[in-house]
């Protein structure tokens, strides 16, 4: 675990520490992925104890849009309305955002009290979802300038291999994000998409962990294996 700024809590779990059987093994915290709701629930339970979330964990509906929710201690616990963003300023309330290649960010201003969590993959980052989160944030009280920023780990440009009128399209909105693989093919970097989106907004303190999720085996990543699990970014406020 580390920090966002004074009273700003944030971590990245990995496939470790959970009951998740194979090929799920074992800290899958995904639901919609196949896996036995039990084990994941019983994950869940076990991430929430560990970081000291009285408030429990928001887990978003993911859809690959750019809605944006407001969590109170209300947050159903299940089924939650489609986003792929969300912000609070309750404390100790945990915004969980699963991943397993595409892009985790957490985000903070201390100062205004509020976090942030978005789940940015291709259509979700291309579309702005970033972007979408930071004018909730600012619209609630906090200022760009003085958010911090993590971007988590997700899958790298020289391993995201897409056919050339993919990259096309993506590059229309994000020039930045267009790349090309290992193998000399056409590619994309959403990290640097949203480093990209970041910067465009003012965001000043960007910061990530740069592990590609295909090439970690301690996290989950679907490009890799196909049928896997879910890691999690979280952010909290701790005051």
């Amino acid at each position: 675990m580390s920090d966002l700024g004074p009273g700003v809590t944030f971590r990245f779990t990995d496939r470790s520490g959970g009951r998740s059987k194979p090929p799920y093994q074992s800290m899958n915290l995904g639901q919609g992925v196949g896996d036995d709701l039990a084990d994941v629930t019983a994950n869940r339970d076990r991430l929430a104890v560990s970081c000291g979330l009285g408030a429990g964990i928001a887990w978003m509906n993911q859809v690959h849009g750019t809605t944006v929710r407001y969590a109170d201690a209300s947050w159903p616990e299940t089924e939650p309305e489609p986003c792929d963003a969300v912000f609070t300023d309750v404390p100790w309330l945990g915004l969980g955002v699963l991943v397993a290649d595409c892009v985790p960010v957490l985000l903070a201003d201390a100062e205004a009290g509020l976090a942030g969590a978005a789940h940015a993959g291709r259509e979700g980052m291309t579309a702005g979802v970033v972007p979408a989160l930071i004018d909730a944030m600012t619209a609630a009280g906090a200022s760009a300038g003085r958010m911090q920023v993590v971007i988590g780990p997700a899958i790298c440009g020289p391993c995201y291999e897409v056919p050339e009128t993919m990259q096309a399209s993506v590059s229309a909105a994000v020039p930045q994000a267009s790349c090309r693989t290992r193998a000399g093919t056409a590619g994309l970097d959403i990290a640097a998409g949203v480093r990209a989106q970041l910067t465009a907004v003012g965001v000043g303190s960007v910061r990530s962990d740069g592990r590609c999720t295909s090439e970690s085996p301690e996290l989950y990543s679907y490009r890799r294996d196909g049928t896997t699990g879910r890691f999690a970014g979280l952010v909290w406020l701790t005051r």
